[in-house]
Formats: C-alpha cells, sequence, structure tokens
C-alpha cells in the first residue's frame, strides 16, 4: 500500500487532504504540522528553507512517505527545489495560480491573496512572466486571513470587518475594480473561501488549488512503484505537530472529519532522527 505525506504550516495543507480523500479513499496520508514556527509567511527566507529542508528529511525517515505533498504556498516557493535536490523521495508543490488565473481573466486584470512572503518573493514575478505576461496583476499579502483560516477549521468563523480589511487591501489597489479572477496562494484561505466569495465583488471567480494539487499527487503516486510495502506492516495513519496546539480539542472535530483519529494526534520530535541525504537523481 502506498503512503503520503502532507506538510504545511498549520491546518492549511487539510484543504488538499479532504481532496485527496475523495481521489485516494483507500491511501494512508499522514499530516505534519510545522506549529513551531507558525505563521510561515512572517519568518525569514533563509531561516524557513534550511528548516523545512531538515524538518522534511527527519520526517521522511520517520514516516517513509511515496509522495510528499508540500501543502503550503510560502513552502513550495521558497524550499521546493532544495527538497528535491535533498531527497530522492517525490514530491508536489503548491503554487499560486498564475497560469490559471490567466486563463480564466476576461478584463486582463488578476488578483492573488497570499502570504505577505509569497507576495515579496520574485518566484511570483517569475510565475506572471511565464504564464500572465500580458495580465496585470495585483496582489495582496495578507497577514491575518491565514489566521482566519485556523480559526475557520476550529469552527470560529472570521470576522466580517477584518475580513473586509482584508479583501479591501487586495479590490482597493488602483485598478483593483477590474479584477475578474482571484487566485487564493496560500492553503489556510481554503477554510474561509466561502466568506470571501460572500463578501467580495459580484462576478468574481476565486481558484482555489486544493484540487489540483491532490490531482497532481494522485498522478505522480500512480508512477510509483512499491515492490516491499506488501511484506511492509501496516501503520495508523498520524496527525503530528512541532508544538503541540494549546487548543488541540478544538482542532479534533475538524480532524476526526478529515478521517484522523484522536490517538494518533501527537508531537513530533525535531531531532529524533538524522535526514537521509539523496545520493543520486530520483
Amino acid at each position: 500500500m502506498s503512503r503520503i505525506l502532507a506538510f504545511d504550516s498549520g491546518i492549511g495543507g487539510l484543504g488538499v487532504v479532504a481532496r485527496l480523500r475523495t481521489l485516494l479513499p483507500a491511501v494512508p496520508i499522514d499530516y505534519l504540522a510545522d506549529t513551531a514556527v507558525f505563521p510561515y509567511g512572517e519568518q525569514p527566507d533563509a531561516l524557513l528553507r534550511e528548516r523545512i529542508v531538515r524538518l522534511l528529511g527527519h520526517a521522511i525517515t520517520r514516516l517513509k512517505p511515496d509522495v510528499v505533498v508540500i501543502a503550503c504556498n510560502t513552502a513550495s516557493t521558497l524550499a521546493l527545489d532544495s527538497l528535491r535536490a535533498a531527497y530522492a523521495v517525490p514530491f508536489v508543490g503548491c503554487v499560486p495560480p498564475i497560469k490559471w488565473a490567466a486563463d480564466h481573466t476576461r478584463t486582463g486584470t488578476i488578483g492573488l491573496l497570499a502570504t505577505r512572503a509569497t507576495v515579496r518573493r520574485p518566484y511570483l514575478h517569475d510565475l506572471q512572466m511565464r504564464f500572465a505576461p500580458a495580465c496585470t496583476l495585483l496582489a495582496h499579502g495578507a497577514r491575518h486571513l491565514a489566521d482566519m483560516g485556523e480559526a475557520a477549521f476550529r469552527q470560529i468563523p472570521p470576522d466580517p470587518e477584518r475580513l473586509k480589511a482584508e479583501l479591501a487591501g487586495l479590490f482597493g489597489q488602483p485598478g483593483g475594480e477590474h479584477i475578474d479572477v482571484v487566485g487564493i496562494g496560500c492553503t489556510h484561505y481554503t477554510f474561509v473561501l466561502d466568506a470571501m466569495r460572500a463578501l467580495g465583488p459580484a462576478d468574481v471567480t476565486w481558484l482555489d488549488p486544493a484540487p489540483a494539487v491532490a490531482r497532481q499527487a494522485a498522478r505522480m503516486l500512480a508512477t510509483c512503484s512499491f515492490p516491499l510495502r506488501e511484506t511492509m506492516p501496516a501503520r495508523a495513519e498520524q496527525v503530528l505537530f512541532t508544538a503541540m496546539p494549546a487548543d488541540l480539542d478544538a482542532l479534533l472535530p475538524g480532524l476526526g472529519h478529515m478521517g484522523y483519529d484522536a490517538s494518533n494526534i501527537g508531537f513530533f520530535d525535531e531531532d529524533e532522527a538524522e535526514a537521509p541525504r539523496k545520493m543520486t537523481a530520483p
């Protein structure tokens, strides 16, 4: 039996997990949340890159996934190349849906809501130059949307005024009235997407990459072979945190809805295993 590891700084990647459950209902999915340094969008690039590569190496050693889904835009745009260079396991990343937005716009003006780190990185400019050179891209680094997504997963709806303020950071920019497609550049925002649709301008198309990321993971998993898996003992899926949430009880209903057993939720010791370095190209 094949196995997937999904990774994010918090609960945002669980939106991708939900899609994977639909596509691959029999495949075990371990989940690792780097809550010790959440939110990623507020951390220095150099610190994050080194940390992500080291942490995922330890997780690969311990959990032995066949595919790793980096269900985090910040981690993907910053560390995906480094991860692929370091480890032989296949990685699926999650990047801002610029090409998708360019394919759907009628006005030629597309919007992106993402973390401040994703918005400021050259990676975003490169995506636009490659996939949407004829479009005007307006982006907003939304500091509070990830927190709202975390709260929404805990069944706490976003405050409408705070959400309106974040949306105004995008649509209130010069030319923002022409935006007709908005891409979601942080997986946490999946959990407040319905609220953003309700409060945002009418006739705007909202793009959530989670389904596309899940489809790519399923395609990649289908290309893998697992000659040793049949002889390995079955292991329960795990949800692991690098810092245990103080309000874990509030997370349990959502995690249960995602198919996780409360008895298999715990702390991930970052230093318990040495990361295997890749010796040959995948």
